[in-house]
């Protein structure tokens, strides 16, 4: 059993500080790695070390191997967390840790690699007895199997890319006439996003709900599930707003789908911690989405209605103890909403809107909690996911989460760039999310045929807000170039790993 003393986060914004904070509070070191257009980012100046790892562009800075495994060499750390994105689910790089005598904060690069792979992780879950969507076992070779397929299983059908995720190399199809080109169109994507233009067809299923349950595993064959989040509420097949539990959620269902879902953790003997995706249609069966072999972006919600630091269990699970935890000790309470408030244009198909934060103000209070990468007077980069923060409410009752989030949501101040705000609003307020019916095509059943001035007046308020701090100074001062940073002398002192530190329990 190892004992981590320093980590490097091979990653950026708000989910380095995350982790960071979680490190912090067990004893352990932290180091930031950054681009150019990271310098002045708080990631780098709250981490203990900071090191400078190349230009803005993804590929010569954070998803470079070599540059993030020579920062971890030259400042001593011994554990890598990757966060997620970026390089969390590259079974390369968990491989090359290892070689490097590096702990890797996640899954074994095996699982990696067989969860990956969307349709070798099909085959794994039908033998582990995980109900799958009717469709192809393996990648289809021919659009004429494509064809034949569709006709068998019936429109509409989902054309999927198997090495793909985050909405990437996917194209629904309602009619035999588009199948062809939404092949096409699907491969292309692949190959652009993932280097593998291998696609699959299965059912697409009518009114979906996205479901998903947080899974953790040790080495010892110790897998607990801390119960689901609702992620149906989505744009271009990627999440906006998630809240735990499900809203439509049985006891009988909960049971079934959380016992699924453990037994996908077990068929590709995981460790750490991982998301099993499923999708739900309108007669409530259930069927298997995919496996996220990371920490997800909204993690926090589960930590709401858990009481759990799932950074602070992974960490554990990477220095090879068991889970402090058994599943019947694993309670969920009240009920936890996130929104995510990307920089980007709702009214414009959310198109990125990128730019100066010249206001940002997040809210505060009983049960609110702002996870954000960005702060007041920095830019949010072309270079990278434009989010801005996750905001997360916990109240007791959903009513009560609901009323909070939209409190919360009023409050936020934010100037620079359009934002997902008012959207998030939109869906607070709408009767279809007050009553919990909704399903994955909220946004183009009510959202795009709205009336479109929803939003508006905030804007304006944000613009004046804006060009009054402007008027008058913000006051604000910006350091240099951080360089490198090196010290540890402030880090904080040392906590007892088997003790309550593990748990941020709510009494």
């Amino acid at each position: 059993m190892a004992t981590i003393r320093k980590v490097l986060i091979a990653n950026r914004g708000e989910i380095a500080l995350r982790v960071m904070r979680t490190c912090h509070e067990l004893g352990i070191s932290t180091v930031a790695v950054y681009s150019d257009a990271d310098q002045l980012s708080p990631h780098v100046t709250f981490a203990d070390e900071s090191v400078w790892i190349g230009e803005p562009e993804s590929a010569k800075s954070y998803l470079s191997i070599e540059k993030i495994l020579d920062a971890a060499e030259r400042t001593g750390a011994d554990a890598i967390h990757p966060g997620y994105g970026f390089l969390s689910e590259n079974a390369s790089f968990s491989e090359a840790c290892e070689q490097r005598g590096l702990i890797f904060i996640g899954p074994s690069p095996t699982s990696i690699r067989l969860m990956g792979d969307k349709t070798a992780a099909r085959d794994l879950m039908t033998d582990a007895g995980v109900p799958c969507p009717p469709g192809t076992k393996d990648p289809i070779h021919s659009v004429q199997q494509a064809v034949d397929v569709a006709a068998e299983i019936g429109y509409p059908v989902l054309i999927k890319a198997a090495a793909g995720g985050g909405g990437k190399g996917m194209r629904i199809v309602t009619r035999a006439e588009d199948l062809e080109k939404s092949v096409k169109a699907a491969k292309s994507e692949a190959r652009s996003a993932f280097g593998d233009d291998r696609v699959f067809v299965e059912k697409y299923l009518e009114e979906p709900r996205h479901i998903e349950f947080q899974i953790m595993a040790d080495a010892f064959g110790n897998v607990v599930h801390f119960y689901e989040r609702e992620c149906s509420i989505q744009r271009r097949h990627q999440k906006v707003i998630e809240e735990a539990p499900c809203s439509v959620m049985t006891p009988e269902l909960r049971e079934e789908m959380a016992a699924a879902a453990v037994a996908a953790a077990r068929a590709c003997d995981y460790r750490g911690a991982g998301t099993i995706e499923f999708l739900i249609d309108k007669n409530r069966k259930f069927y298997f989405l995919e496996m996220n072999t990371r920490l997800q972006v909204e993690h926090p919600i589960t930590e709401e209605i858990t009481g759990v630091d799932l950074v602070a269990l992974q960490i554990a699970v990477a220095e090879g103890r068991e889970l402090p935890v058994t599943q019947e000790e694993i309670q969920k309470k009240g009920h936890a909403i996130e929104c995510r408030i990307y920089a980007e244009d709702a009214e414009n198909g959310f198109l990125p809107s990128t730019g100066m934060l010249h206001v940002h103000r997040p809210p505060s209070g009983p049960g609110i909690r702002v996870d954000s990468g960005v702060e007041e007077g920095q830019e949010v980069s072309i270079y990278y996911d434009p989010m801005i923060s996750k905001l997360s409410v916990f109240a007791s009752t959903r009513e009560l989460a609901i009323r909070r989030m939209r409190r919360a949501l009023k409050e936020y101040r934010i100037s620079g760039c359009r934002t997902t705000i008012p959207f998030c609003k939109y869906t607070m307020e709408h009767p279809a999310f007050q009553s919990g019916q909704y399903d994955t095509h909220f946004v183009q059943n009510h959202y795009d045929k709205r009336e479109k001035a929803e939003g508006a007046d905030s804007e304006v308020v944000n613009a004046l807000i804006s060009a009054l701090i402007h008027r008058n100074g913000t006051g604000k001062n910006t350091p240099d170039h951080p360089g490198e940073r090196g010290g540890s002398d402030n880090s904080p002192h040392s906590m007892d790993r088997d003790g309550a530190g593990w748990w941020r329990g709510r009494k």
